[in-house]
């Protein structure tokens, strides 16, 4: 039984095979094996050489992920073919002796409009290495080609990596505002069970209601603490991201407001989190059926996180985590909450971190949302509803799993579980966080 089945079981053994299939927050293309540093060694050595084909094979090869079954790629009559996944998007292409291509269908149009042509010719300004383009058959396309010469693995990652991110971007955002487009090669998404759209509907729910409700008619006054205000929101913010993992609409809307947010403009905290709020409240008020079209399970093959080293946990850690203090002191407790599930919360969204603290903030969130995991179908006894005291005994066992799964890589990886309160949910919140500052990953 791997990591992913002991942290995951479900409530009914039947429906196992289904909702062990949820996933959480956004994809990262950072865990490779030594295989895959392989095949990109050998994807170096052998474009260098001039053997450009094999030298893409390597290149598929290394950005295969077995998990997602996100790339594929065969010879037909001597020309290499292939296609790869990314989010609600198929990526198409071919290599022959001469250039590599490749080209995604973003929509159909039975007629041009102004509104979306426009759009992506901005977009074209912006793009380095693809374009927006339309085919003789009316298909809104983003096409990468590039002569055999000129097609390193490096520039092919950056080429395709770009290509990928906005055509899965651009098609539920363009079908959203423009109604005569059509939807194209959407045949490989797969339907979320209506169980786990209910409870993800239900979450989103009560999350944005009950945080404007804090926000609004709390007892700290919002003009007096925006501090608070803003590690209310943004938790919530990037909390929706992580547990709902939604598409379209919702997913670029929630990146909007935290752009918007961390903007350097000449707005007020205040300001800024009135408009939070407000976005937040639009969200809320998005009717059932369109957040229900944009749940649906998607391959990736590239990350859009940032990779990075434990010491950026370490720096969040150590900026965030003594804002709780005065809040533990003085008798706030769901603010006091907020900023450690600020650090997880965006940690998760902003950052691609090394496994074992990925897993260790992934523990986190199914300990302080026993609701939303157990609403799910998963048995989650990590914390106790009725007094909100984490159960000691299920949570050291988690942790020896996630060290269990990770010793190969991290063989130094030792998380001292001795030094995490347990007698409160605050108490353990700022402890667990430490214990992970502590954490040696070299």
């Amino acid at each position: 039984m791997g990591l992913f089945d002991r942290l995951f079981r479900t409530t009914n053994a039947a429906d196992s095979a289904v909702q062990l299939d949820i996933k959480f927050g956004r994809y990262t293309d950072s865990y490779k094996t030594p295989l895959h540093y392989k095949a990109w060694e050998q994807s170096l050595a052998l474009f260098e050489e001039d053997k450009y084909l094999d030298a893409y094979r390597a290149f598929f090869q290394y950005l295969r992920d077995e998990r997602e079954d996100n790339v594929r790629w065969w010879t037909d009559e001597g020309v290499l073919r292939f296609e790869f996944y990314q989010g609600s998007k198929k990526i198409t292409g071919y290599a022959n002796e001469a250039k590599l291509q490749a080209e995604a269908k973003i929509a159909y149009s039975e007629a041009l409009n102004v509104g979306f042509m426009r759009r992506l010719i901005e977009r074209n300004f912006i793009l380095q290495f693809s374009r927006f383009a339309l085919d003789p058959h009316n298909h809104l396309c983003i096409l990468f080609d590039t002569p055999k010469t000129d097609a390193s693995p490096h520039k092919l990652y950056m080429a395709l990596r770009e290509l990928a991110i906005n055509a899965d971007k651009q098609d539920d955002l363009l079908l959203d505002e423009f109604k005569m487009l059509q939807a194209v090669e959407a045949d490989h998404l797969q339907e979320v069970p209506l169980l786990e759209k209910e409870a993800k509907y239900k979450f989103i729910q009560e999350e944005i209601t009950n945080t404007i409700q804090e926000v609004n008619h709390g007892p700290l006054n919002r003009e007096q603490y925006p501090g608070a205000i803003a590690y209310l929101l943004l938790h919530l913010v990037f909390k929706l991201d992580y547990l709902i993992k939604p598409e379209g609409y919702m997913m670029e809307e929630l990146e909007r407001v935290q752009r918007q947010y961390f903007a350097k403009e000449n707005k007020s905290n205040i300001d800024k989190n009135l408009s939070l709020a407000k976005d937040l409240q639009k969200l809320l008020e998005r009717p059932k059926e369109e957040l229900f079209k944009e749940m649906y399970r998607v391959r990736c093959t590239f990350g859009i996180t940032t990779p990075v080293t434990h010491d950026k946990l370490v720096a969040l850690i150590d900026t965030e985590l003594p804002q709780m203090d005065w809040y533990c002191d003085n008798g706030y407790p769901k603010v006091a909450l907020s900023i450690p599930g600020f650090i997880v919360s965006s940690g998760l969204f902003n950052y691609a971190l090394p496994k074992p603290d990925r897993d260790l903030l992934h523990l986190y969130m199914q300990i302080t949302e026993p609701a939303y995991f157990r609403a799910l179908g998963f048995k989650n006894d990590f914390l106790d509803l009725e007094t909100a005291i984490p159960n000691r005994r299920a949570v050291k066992k988690a942790v020896e799993d996630i060290v269990e799964d990770n010793k190969a890589q991290f063989p130094r990886f030792n998380p001292r579980m001795s030094e995490v309160d347990f007698s409160s949910l605050p108490k353990f919140a700022r402890t667990y966080l430490l214990m992970m500052k502590g954490l040696e990953l070299g």
